[in-house]
C-alpha cells in the first residue's frame, strides 16, 4: 500500500476506559475523542492497538454500559471513509461482531503484517508473547475458549462485568509500578520476541501496546521496536509518515 501525500498512519493503544472510576474515565474518554477529531485531516489509517476498554464483553443482546462518545466517533471517523483497525487486548479479548457490525472496523486476535511505502510492519497488543508469563499463556488459552466464553456469558452481565472488574483491579495492583521503568533489552520481553522473529523474517517496524512504556527502541540496523505506551499516565500515540515512526505525546484536550 502507498502512503498518500500529506497522510499518515497512526497508531495508539491502552486507554483502559472505565478505570479507575467513571469521572476520570470519562475525562480521558473526551480527551481521546479530541486527540482523534484532530488528526481526522490527515489520517489515511487508524490503529487502536488493543485494550480500548479495561473490560468489554459481548452477550448476545448486551455490551457493558457506557463509551458512547468513544465509539460514536470511531463510528464517524470509519463513515466518512478512513480505515480504523483494531487489535484485541488482554482486556477486551471477549468481543464477538459488535465493532464490526457497527463500526466497520474489523477485529484482529493475533499480530498481523502490513506494509506502506515498501515498509514492512509487525503489529499486535502484545500480551502472550515472549518468554516466561507461563500462567497468563496457559489463561489467555482459556479466555479464547469459545465454550468458556459461553459459560461466561451465562451469568447475569450485573455479576459477570462485576466479577471481571474486581480481578482486573486484583491484576492492576499485583503488576504495581513495573510499567514505569525500562527493565532493559535482555529483560523486555517484547524486545526478545521481536529479536527472535527478526531471526526468521526481516521487518522493519514492530509496533505493539500492552506494556504501557511508551518506547522507541533499534532491535539492529534496520528495525526497531515500537511501544505505543497508554492514555491513562503517558498519552502517547506513533505515527508513520511515509518513511520513518514517530512516538510522541498528545497534546489535545477537550
Amino acid at each position: 500500500m502507498k502512503l498518500a501525500p500529506n497522510k499518515k498512519i497512526y497508531f495508539l493503544s491502552d486507554f483502559h476506559l472505565g478505570v479507575p472510576d467513571y469521572e476520570r474515565s470519562l475525562e480521558r474518554e473526551k480527551r481521546l475523542v479530541a486527540f482523534l477529531e484532530s488528526i481526522r485531516h490527515d489520517a489515511q489509517e487508524i490503529f487502536i492497538v488493543g485494550d480500548m476498554f479495561d473490560f468489554w464483553y459481548e452477550y448476545k443482546t448486551v455490551i457493558p454500559k457506557g463509551y458512547v462518545r468513544i465509539l460514536g466517533k470511531l463510528a464517524e471517523i470509519t463513515d466518512s471513509g478512513i480505515p480504523v483497525h483494531f487489535f484485541l487486548g488482554n482486556h477486551d479479548m471477549w468481543m464477538s461482531g459488535y465493532l464490526q457490525k457497527e463500526l466497520n472496523i474489523p477485529v484482529y486476535a493475533d499480530p498481523r503484517v502490513f506494509e506502506w511505502n515498501g515498509k514492512t510492519f509487525y503489529i499486535g497488543h502484545g500480551d502472550g508473547l515472549g518468554p516466561g508469563d507461563h500462567g497468563y499463556k496457559f489463561l489467555k488459552k482459556v479466555f479464547r475458549n469459545r465454550f468458556c466464553q459461553w459459560l461466561f456469558g451465562i451469568l447475569h452481565p450485573d455479576w459477570g462485568i462485576g466479577l471481571a472488574n474486581y480481578f482486573s483491579r486484583k491484576s492492576r495492583a499485583k503488576t504495581g509500578t513495573s510499567d514505569e521503568h525500562f527493565l532493559g533489552e535482555d529483560n523486555e520481553w517484547l524486545i526478545i520476541y521481536s529479536r527472535e522473529v527478526l531471526k526468521t523474517h526481516h521487518y522493519d517496524f514492530f509496533i505493539f501496546g500492552h506494556r504501557h512504556y511508551p518506547l522507541n527502541f533499534p532491535l539492529n540496523n534496520n528495525s526497531r521496536y515500537v511501544n505505543l505506551g497508554d492514555w491513562i499516565t503517558n498519552f502517547t500515540y506513533a505515527y508513520f509518515d511515509g518513511t520513518n515512526v514517530h512516538l510522541t505525546t498528545a497534546t489535545t484536550h477537550p
